[in-house]
């Protein structure tokens, strides 16, 4: 149930063993579609989006804000895991692996979560603290939250800090780089918090050679990340050698988050590309402001549009007004960004390799590869 052979667990359809690696690229926390009038989980629209995506070459991360975890059962997320994995398998992309949230309040019950989301087929958990009691959680109980979840985790864990999610948490760099090394089975933090300072502290101290010398992980493959949780500072976050980002916006726009993605790290390396990043990064950051302050019901909505998918989020949550749907769309950052996505469509008409995530030494290789679909 777990992406390395090496902790000898078993992972995918008939109990065959895989290794899928996490590495730097671009993630999308997948929405959860529920059918009109009952609010059942839409399992076959899951399944659709879940591919789409893959074939854009977005990583897949499931249960997480954008896919209404907290409105979700137990059973209801285990039940996404395994029939995302199940048809990613099916599609030949048995190779990607599956994030998935798994943060849910005490320590007891996210450790018991997190075993059953990976014998549904998650690699890798992704894990918010709880912000019920959130002004009990000092910084040596949130400290030990995340070790002792870890420890008892078949599981790599990646930290998920997102305040706005956590009744105020915020987690500072010290605690991030204290828990990074001393559990070897973390292997990353999403910061959606947005402070690109602290994903460059935090960088600074993890993503050197001399951590992995100093704190290796326990799997080999499941280095620490340092990811974002917007798409508006990919570019820059490249530069201090964060890892990529888990973004919603990718739901909408994947190929626009694959290509910028890419020619960040690749600009790292070849300023000749840097003003082609940029002009991406100023569509993608403008469109990210706007999508946002949508929250889920407007993602849902342009998936709708564009997509012919999405409906309403579960109650108490509700869609966008008429009036603000219509608002949403025309907006011409909405616009610019639509008008981006489709042209590398059209681009990927041309191309038929299959792609999911990518490396900081492959952009060439990546941007052939993610371009295979439409």
């Amino acid at each position: 149930m777990v992406m390395s052979m090496a902790n000898g667990l078993a992972n995918g359809l008939n109990g065959v063993k895989h290794s899928r690696p996490l590495a730097p690229g671009i993630w999308a926390p997948v929405p959860t579609f529920f059918l009109q009038g009952s609010e059942e989980l839409d399992l076959a629209t899951f399944k659709r989006h879940v591919l789409y995506l893959a074939k854009a070459g977005m990583g897949i991360l499931l249960c997480g804000s954008m896919g209404e975890a907290h409105h979700l059962e137990d059973s209801e997320r285990v039940l996404l895991i395994r029939t995302a994995r199940q048809a990613l398998d099916a599609a030949g992309f048995s190779h990607a692996p599956i994030i998935a949230g798994t943060g849910v309040g005490s320590t007891r019950k996210t450790i018991e979560l997190t075993r059953q989301a990976a014998e549904a087929g998650a690699d890798y958990a992704i894990v918010i603290a709880s912000g019920y009691y959130a002004g009990a959680l000092d910084y040596p109980a949130l400290k030990a939250f995340f070790l002792e979840v870890a420890e008892a985790s078949p599981i790599p864990i990646m930290i998920y800090n997102y305040p706005g999610a956590a009744g105020g948490i915020e987690l500072d760099s010290d605690i991030i780089e204290s828990i990074a090394k001393e559990s070897s089975n973390i292997c990353g933090v999403k910061l959606t918090c947005g402070n690109v300072g602290k994903l460059v502290r935090i960088a600074t101290a993890t993503a050197v050679p001399s951590f992995d010398k100093l704190y290796p992980r326990k799997n080999k493959d499941a280095p620490f990340l340092v990811l974002g949780g917007f798409a508006d500072f990919i570019l820059p976050s490249a530069f201090a050698r964060a890892h990529g980002a888990i973004a919603g916006l990718g739901n909408v726009a994947p190929r626009s988050l694959v290509r910028l993605t890419q020619l960040s790290f690749a600009a790292t390396n070849d300023p000749a590309l840097l003003p082609e990043a940029q002009r991406l990064q100023d569509i993608v950051a403008a469109g990210d402001r706007t999508i946002a302050l949508a929250g889920i019901a407007g993602t849902k909505f342009l998936l709708e549009k564009l997509l012919g998918y999405g409906g309403a989020p579960r109650r108490p949550m509700l869609r966008l007004t008429k009036e603000r749907e219509e608002a949403l769309w025309q907006h011409k950052n909405v616009q610019a960004l639509i008008e981006l996505e489709r042209a590398l469509e059209r681009e990927a008409m041309v191309k038929m390799t299959p792609s999911i995530a990518f490396d900081t030494n492959g952009a060439d290789r990546a941007s052939r590869e993610v371009s295979a679909f439409a």
